[in-house]
């Protein structure tokens, strides 16, 4: 690679970097163009576990009343204001769980109540006003109680997604009675007093089984079924688990963890100036633009910072710094076979090159196995290592090699 490349590849980063610097920043202009997602943990909030009794339910259904109930429920946390909140679903040996993360809630004990009832899923009539546009709603006895299970299904001859439903006894002679009435109409269906959809009555259904067809695609059919199930669910929620964490103690966590961070980081720099001297220059500025950057894609991801995923930043800039040193130690032995200054700086990173590989596959693969097989605290951490770990390859390999490439005079 030329000099003249390598000057305009250091610009371009030197000019990324501090782009990034701005957008991180969190009372510049960074704030205002998207501010920083911060989990309960840092600002104050409720972690609430919910265990699932899926002693009622099918197993081949059970992950889609998960999923259905998951989807259920945070809508309802929504309705308090809550920002951005996480409701994820988890499985311990034989137990189902729901665990919510209520960042900055007030009224704890409102939401808890909201959570924890049961889905509701009814159908209602329609019936149009005399100005022609305004639809009324009138409620039935239809709901989500009768119904036995809902399936994703596709039409042999065009293919095209619909939802089949499967009513109980007494559930198919209500919505017997109902499609009678109805034929013409729609006839709609709500999820928490919201319509999720208002098929159209072609005909008379007897014998229990209905199927809703439109203008909706798979993934938007899946969804549906998931709603169904959710609002026949057979399967209470049961809190096992709450705890809250004040506002100013989330706070002073995170002070703390950035003071950590700081202190980390300049105690790296000290030991690479000390020890690498003029090659601890090039270390430590691309460490500071190895950190830049990794935050400009937290942020920019729209990642939620907690404590766990904090320590696994830090743990990944360590990382960063096992790559230079990696590459120094090569390189200084290639200088003591002889080999001039540039040349020897190409050699260090060619052997370099297959040991940061290989531990960072090693870390990453790991990273990986941890985000999905375990909770939600550990989960940020893994997704934290992974990010910083890929991060810290392109700063080591390039950021380095580059400014090491321009700064380094050639020997003749």
């Amino acid at each position: 690679m030329s000099k003249k490349y390598s000057i305009i590849l250091l610009l371009l980063i030197v000019i990324l970097a501090i782009g990034a610097g701005f957008f991180i920043y969190p009372k510049n202009y960074g704030a205002q163009l998207k501010p920083w997602k911060l989990g309960l943990d840092l600002v104050g909030g409720s972690h609430l576990i919910y265990e699932v009794d899926m002693s009622q339910v099918n197993k081949g259904d059970r992950d889609s009343v998960m999923g259905g109930l998951r989807e259920v429920i945070e809508r309802r946390v929504n309705l308090f204001g809550v920002s951005e909140p996480r409701v994820t679903a988890s499985k311990i040996g034989d137990s189902f769980r729901l665990i919510v993360e209520l960042a900055g809630i007030k009224d704890v004990s409102e939401a808890v109540k909201e959570i924890g009832s049961t889905p509701l899923l009814d159908f209602r009539e329609t019936q149009i006003d005399a100005d022609g546009e305004t639809i009324q709603f009138i409620p039935t006895n239809l709901t989500g109680r009768y119904i036995e299970g809902a399936q994703l299904d596709f039409n042999q001859t065009t293919g095209a997604a619909q939802v089949n439903i499967q009513f109980n006894s007494e559930g198919a002679k209500i919505f017997e009675e109902l499609t009678e009435k109805n034929v013409g109409q729609p006839l709609a269906i709500f999820l928490d007093n919201q319509l999720i959809e208002m098929p159209m009555v072609r005909e008379k259904i007897t014998g229990g089984r209905a199927q809703i067809t439109g203008k909706f695609t798979a993934d938007e059919a899946k969804k549906m079924v998931e709603r169904f199930n959710a609002g026949a669910l057979p399967a209470p929620i049961n809190l096992i688990s709450q705890y809250t964490i004040g506002a100013s103690l989330g706070s002073e966590s995170l002070a703390r963890a950035i003071k950590a961070g700081a202190w980390g980081i300049l105690l790296i720099m000290i030991f690479m100036l000390f020890y690498y001297r003029r090659f601890g220059i090039f270390a430590s500025l691309a460490l500071l633009i190895y950190v830049i950057l990794t935050l400009m894609v937290f942020k920019g991801l729209a990642i939620t910072m907690t404590l766990a995923g904090i320590a696994g930043f830090i743990l990944s800039i360590g990382m960063a710094v096992d790559a230079n040193i990696l590459i120094f130690e090569r390189t200084k032995e290639e200088l003591k076979k002889g080999l001039s200054r540039l040349s020897a700086i190409e050699e260090g990173f060619k052997r370099a090159w297959s040991s940061i590989r290989d531990s960072n596959i090693t870390t990453i693969i790991t990273s990986i196995i941890l985000y999905y097989s375990t909770s939600s605290f550990v989960k940020g951490f893994a997704l934290a290592l992974l990010i910083g770990v890929l991060v810290s390859m392109f700063s080591a390999i390039t950021v380095t090699r580059t400014m090491l490439r321009v700064f380094t005079k050639r020997e003749s």
